[in-house]
């Protein structure tokens, strides 16, 4: 949520600003109201501190008063403006909260320098890391690979618990274990604290994090006749970890690595680039969460962006990195960087797929939470910033391996790295 005195002193940039991000217009038409009700609730402010500059005089006079009859209506006075001012901050209440709710859906502030589009196409590539496998031999997809193999299940998934779902089996379940381990480790051994986390959180949290709980737009499974939702990434678990919390500036920076699972309805996610793995209902991550100063916030960023290359570079996985366009961003990001990893099986040559992403927030979901910290002797307070980043989402990166990995003859190489925690150099029987 962006700061209301901001968004009051600068109305005309943060309306381009959503113009940027590709919003609807209706937030365009929630900041004018914002405006215009920021303005009414000054001037019943002020009406309500005259009613109890008045409360005071009267309470004053009817205390030295020692005629009966000028006190009795000293006193009738009194319960009248008590009642008229306790209508008024009725009022004052109504306003406010909705001045909230509509700041709610005004998207966060963006980088100056991310680009300005509507479209993951307008996305700014950085660089390429790796050159893509060139295979003597017909290439396999993950959903062919995984049924040959019989590593991954989707019909037995589908019957169980519907379409999006499935069973790993076997190699794939050492594999996917092998990635968990591999990825905590890493970022254990970069000064993360592990939290494995709650799959559900309050439906407050989840608003604080910036997802939509219910509704048609909701990406997430609520629980019903309760407050509370199926998480779709441990950064709204991690993030709600600190809500309400005031932390000192010198236990900054706070830096945790989830493992949860992920529930997504993906509505409306359709198409051959939703085949197999790449977008289903259920899936395990490992998630990277900071929260840090304004000052350090970029810095930080920098640091998951690279942790999340280290990974995959120790994966032998061809990459690209993405800085995301102005309308492909979410509401919380200020800038967001994604990395993409080769995918043999994707398309008829291979194409690029996304396997995590990194945001810098900044205090967008803080304010939400009220995550704040003392600044170094200063007097009050200020919001941290949050940051997240995914280190590994393991369907993706399963997707990834064995389509990289595959063999002539149908099976499978583990790459070097997760050989220690896998125990064994192939997958699939000989």
């Amino acid at each position: 949520m962006l700061d209301l005195k901001y968004v009051i002193a600068n109305t005309e940039t943060v309306r381009q600003n959503c113009r940027n991000r590709n919003v609807p217009d209706d937030v365009l038409e929630d900041i004018d109201r914002v405006v215009a009700l920021e303005a009414e609730r000054k001037g019943l402010l002020s009406v309500v501190e005259e009613i109890r500059r008045r409360q005071n005089e009267v309470a004053q006079a009817t205390g030295r008063e020692k005629d009966p009859a000028k006190r009795a209506a000293l006193i009738e006075e009194g319960k009248r403006l008590k009642a008229e001012v306790s209508d008024q901050e009725d009022q004052l209440r109504v306003m406010d909260d909705e001045i909230k709710q509509r700041l709610k859906r005004v998207p966060n502030l963006t980088h100056p320098d991310a680009p300005v589009g509507v479209t993951e196409d307008d996305s700014r590539e950085l660089r390429r890391v790796g050159t893509p496998r060139t295979f003597e031999f017909p290439v396999k997809d993950h959903v062919e690979l995984g049924k040959s193999l019989d590593l991954i299940d989707f019909e037995t998934g589908g019957k169980v618990a519907g379409t999006g779902f499935y069973f790993l089996k076997n190699d794939a379940v050492l594999l996917e274990l092998a990635l968990q381990q591999f990825a905590v480790r890493t970022l254990v051994a970069a000064g993360f604290t592990p939290i494995i986390t709650p799959d559900l959180a309050r439906n407050s949290i989840l608003e604080g994090i910036g997802f939509i709980p219910r509704g048609v737009e909701t990406q997430v499974y609520s629980i019903e006749e309760s407050d509370l939702s199926l998480v779709g990434t441990a950064e709204i678990t991690l993030g709600g970890m600190l809500a309400d919390e005031l932390l000192e500036e010198s236990q900054l920076p706070i830096r945790y690595v989830g493992l949860s699972h992920c529930f997504r309805t993906e509505a409306g996610a359709a198409g051959r680039a939703s085949r197999g793995l790449y977008r289903v209902h259920q899936f395990t991550k490992v998630e990277m969460f900071a929260f840090t100063t304004p000052e350090t916030s970029g810095a930080i960023h920098a640091e998951l962006l690279a942790i999340e290359e280290q990974i995959f570079q120790a994966l032998g996985v061809p990459y690209r990195v993405l800085d995301i366009c102005t309308g492909d961003l979410g509401g919380p990001a200020y800038r967001k960087f994604d990395l993409e990893a080769w995918m043999p099986g994707r398309g008829a040559a291979g194409e690029y797929g996304e396997v995590t992403s990194t945001s810098d927030c900044t205090d967008y979901q803080s304010r939400r939470l009220n995550i704040r910290y003392r600044h170094g002797g200063q007097k009050g307070t200020r919001f941290v910033h949050t940051l997240n980043g995914t280190a590994v989402a393991l369907s993706r990166a399963l997707i990834v391996i064995l389509e990289n990995y595959q063999r002539a003859d149908g099976r499978i190489d583990v790459p070097e790295v997760l050989r220690p925690y896998l125990g064994k150099d192939v997958l699939g029987n000989p």
